[in-house]
């Protein structure tokens, strides 16, 4: 994909419907989601001062979505820096992700939005986003799993899901690990699934235990420190799809 998004001067943003947004894609019926299987989640990067050159660099060594996910900054940035995601992503083919925010989500025009627990319901993150974004959910217990696979159907539902922290993070802190078994309680769910939608394994992965989850089913990862601590972030991102087509193979 060529075509790049217009810039905006610092403190301003386009409308929903603008110009700045007229590069959404139907993320919904993108094929990009169904085949994502490294998604990155960073923060604003305040301490380097690199945010743009990182998720470009991220994005050339493989990985198919990034979400911005930062709790230090106010929504004016927020928005800034998305601005900024966008027009990377577009540059690459790529997806980019806002969290928790549908209001963020909605300004930004952002084709993924992903949602946790205790955050709005999906029914009404699905209406207040666009319709062609994909909405996604956090899951942390069987149980949540199996009603994730089951709020797939119909154009109100989910469009993908993910599972963890399989290990103890400190993005996620005071959130128990689950470990790889549920981890492979949502591969044996999802096959048994009559309409499965993409899911992540998330949580203290990196590339000493990637093999694991894969071992344990996922084929598709959430990271965020095996990449952002990484001194060359491409080719982490790199390193980390051969070690998912290694342990998969």
């Amino acid at each position: 994909m060529n075509a790049t998004t217009p810039s905006f001067p610092s403190g301003s943003h386009a409308p929903a419907g603008g110009v700045a947004n007229a590069e959404v894609v139907n993320a919904r019926d993108s094929e990009a989601l169904k085949a994502a299987r490294l998604y990155l989640c960073t923060d604003a990067r305040r301490d380097r001062g690199d945010f743009a050159e990182f998720v470009d660099a991220a994005f050339a060594g493989g990985v198919d979505i990034i979400q911005l996910r930062d709790k230090n900054i106010e929504a004016a940035e927020e928005l800034d820096l998305l601005a900024v995601l966008k027009e990377v992503a577009v540059r690459h083919g790529k997806l980019w992700a806002v969290n928790d925010r549908a209001d963020i989500a909605v300004l930004s025009g952002a084709p993924v939005f992903h949602i946790g627990q205790k955050d709005l319901p999906l029914g009404a993150a699905r209406t207040l986003v666009n319709g062609n974004a994909a909405i996604g959910l956090s899951s942390h217990t069987a149980e949540q799993v199996d009603a994730a696979l089951a709020a797939t159907a119909g154009p109100s539902g989910l469009d993908y899901f993910c599972v963890g922290p399989v290990w103890a993070t400190p993005t996620k802190p005071g959130r128990a690990a689950v470990g790889p078994d549920l981890v492979k309680y949502a591969a044996e769910a999802s096959r048994r699934a009559a309409d499965p939608v993409p899911w992540f394994a998330i949580g203290g992965i990196d590339h000493g235990n990637v093999h694991q989850v894969v071992e344990a089913g996922a084929r598709r990862i959430v990271v965020v420190r095996a990449i952002t601590e990484a001194p060359d972030p491409a080719a982490a991102a790199a390193s980390l799809l051969d070690a998912l087509d290694a342990a998969g193979s």
